[in-house]
């Protein structure tokens, strides 16, 4: 996930990233701005600590007692984003380029996972545009694909449950100060996807 173009660094990725899961802009600091350079000298994809991310602002959102759970700092992303690391690196250390052409790449795991996941959820009615989830390409399009499953089991809620859901979701970004018109909407879809999950009791895809 990253609404920034190609060019735009790793730290600028990370940091656009962070402001949209934690739904308002916020200003790095040193520790943090330490901690992001610790996290770009491992040479993994972005999508892969952007995933760490927004497992930390689902944490801090269930975690919460008064429903006001907020990501505080780059910092407290730090358990969750080097634990996905740590699975990156795992799966690709000491592969030789052949053995990377044959080996199942990390986004092709994480596409079964998410249909296991969905059959698991929706049974016995699985519904058929589970099984026509293509094997992505990349990080990118895996990204996309959850994002497109997710709005699929959000339109499968009922209509009342579904409606207080998305004015939930709407709520907890439509304060934000800080934020581009582009992040306010991808704190949005993360925000409904959050909530979506808790609705079909689906554990984390990532």
């Amino acid at each position: 996930m990253s609404l920034l173009p190609d060019s735009a660094s790793f730290h600028e990725k990370v940091q656009d990233a962070f402001v949209a899961y934690r739904g308002s802009g916020v200003s790095l600091s040193a520790a943090d701005l330490e901690l992001l350079d610790a996290w770009a000298s491992k040479e993994v994809p972005f999508e892969v600590v952007a995933r760490g991310l927004r497992k930390a602002a689902e944490a801090a959102l269930w975690d919460s007692a008064d429903g006001e759970g907020k990501l505080r700092s780059l910092k407290g992303c730090r358990k969750a984003v080097e634990a996905e690391i740590g699975k990156y690196l795992r799966q690709t250390a000491g592969r030789t380029a052949t053995e990377e052409a044959v080996e199942e790449p990390f986004h092709v795991t994480r596409h079964k996972k998410l249909v296991a996941t969905l059959k698991k959820v929706t049974k016995p009615n699985v519904p058929g545009w589970v099984e026509r989830l293509r094997v992505p390409e990349d990080f990118a399009e895996g990204d996309r694909q959850e994002h497109l499953a997710i709005a699929l089991l959000c339109r499968a809620l009922p209509f009342e449950r579904r409606h207080a859901l998305l004015r939930e979701a709407r709520a907890s970004v439509e304060k934000a100060l800080a934020m581009t018109a582009a992040t306010k909407r991808e704190s949005f879809k993360f925000h409904r996807s959050a909530l979506v999950r808790q609705a079909w009791s689906m554990p984390s895809l990532w």
